[in-house]
């Protein structure tokens, strides 16, 4: 479950980690008055308005702006709150900004009077291959994290974690000194190191990225930014995490099909899938793509699909006006064949007219007498028992839509 900067920074706050001071406003009026108690607070001159979505990218597409006054916060914030933010993460369709986050300046000169900041990059997330988290690093943090990665990927470094352990202090001193800093700098940036992965563990978090670690003037170490991922497998015990979901910034479609059990990732393509188990449904997308065809989702309909959840799915499906056939495959191990093809009689009459060609391919216990029931039914759907049955009939279906 993704979440939105601020709620990622109420994550990093409440388990030690420091974080600018901030409050959340959804019009340019609630703007002012954030600005105006955040002054009273810290005694800042100016303040970061940030457009609050679940997407990279906003400095460069306009959804970060640093205001110098009062005037420019209402400005700036009514700017923001109600635009189409469009980034590399967005797709051209982009996400409506509805709310900002606006806080305190971090800008400041140290006791000499000096501008004296740095900006640096850390992410922690499972390194899948060890089966142990890491946290990956780099001095050069800032909108261009992705081009020191291509460009000078000698400067990205990783300090993997021991699960028996935890981190420990040396490698907190390591991080820390290939960030290359010393004094109250140094020992400031080894507890945040240790605050923030205290933060993802306690957290249940599959990814932290924090772009950029802030270093202040004055040797403070801030999560100037900061993006959250939360495991949607642990949800069940962080409930007051989970209570920080934002439907509105997922795909109406997903969070449908959330209702009813199914696990559905939206796609740009044009065949809709319908398939029982994730393995079956990579295969199924596979297919698709080697008969000339794109998957428009990835729906799994889980090991007990009954009539209720398949007429759910085909009606999410369809809602997609670029699916041009839909390909239901099935495979009938804890649910018997025959009891999905009635489940498809059944959700094909209670929808009612049904315009694109959809193909169902059913495999496993009672494969044949599934068969002759969607053969019998009258309906115009199209039966296959073979990947190689299925796979021609989407060709076909492709060739001549």
């Amino acid at each position: 479950m993704d979440l939105h900067e601020y709620q990622g920074k109420e994550i990093l706050r409440k388990f030690g980690v420091p974080v600018p001071q901030g409050i959340v406003a959804e019009t340019a009026e609630e703007a002012v008055e954030a600005a105006k108690k955040l002054q009273e607070l810290t005694g800042t001159q100016s303040w970061a308005i940030k457009a609050q979505v679940h997407a990279g990218g906003r400095g460069k597409a306009g959804g970060v702006k640093i205001a110098k006054t009062i005037d420019e916060v209402k400005t700036y914030a009514g700017q923001i709150i109600g635009m189409t933010l469009v980034t590399k993460q967005t797709g051209a369709v982009g996400k409506l900004v509805r709310k900002v986050l606006v806080e305190e300046s971090i800008y400041y000169p140290n006791a000499e009077g000096k501008i004296d900041v740095a900006e640096y990059y850390m992410s922690i997330l499972l390194n899948r291959a060890t089966g142990r988290n890491i946290v990956m690093y780099s001095p050069k943090g800032g909108m261009n994290i992705e081009e020191v990665a291509e460009q000078t990927p000698e400067l990205i470094f990783k300090e993997e974690i021991n699960p028996a352990t935890g981190i420990l202090p040396f490698q907190c001193a390591r991080i820390a000194f290939n960030l290359g800093l010393s004094g109250d700098a140094f020992k400031n940036m080894k507890k945040f190191v240790a605050g923030l992965v205290g933060a993802y563990l306690k957290s249940d978090s599959s990814m932290m990225e924090i772009n950029p670690v802030f270093k202040t003037s004055d040797g403070k170490i801030l999560a100037a930014d900061c993006k959250v991922k939360l495991d949607d497998n642990a949800l069940f015990r962080q409930k007051e995490f989970a209570a920080m979901r934002d439907i509105t910034e997922e795909a109406e479609a997903e969070v449908e099909a959330g209702k009813y059990g199914l696990n559905l990732v939206k796609l740009d393509g044009n065949i809709g899938c319908m398939v029982n188990g994730a393995g079956l449904a990579m295969a199924t997308m596979d297919i698709i793509k080697l008969s000339g065809g794109d998957p428009a989702n990835f729906l799994d309909v889980g090991g007990t699909a009954s009539p209720e959840t398949v007429e759910a799915a085909f009606r999410i499906i369809m809602k997609d006006p670029n699916v041009k056939a839909i390909l239901v495959n099935i495979f009938g191990g804890i649910v018997r064949c025959d009891r999905v093809a009635n489940g498809v009689v059944e959700a094909y009459k209670k929808i009612g007219s049904i315009s694109i060609p959809i193909i169902v391919r059913l495999q496993g216990t009672n494969a044949v007498e599934a068969k002759e029931i969607i053969d019998k039914s009258g309906l115009k759907v199209m039966s296959a028992i073979t990947f190689e049955e299925a796979a021609k009939l989407v060709s076909d279906v492709v060739k001549n839509s």
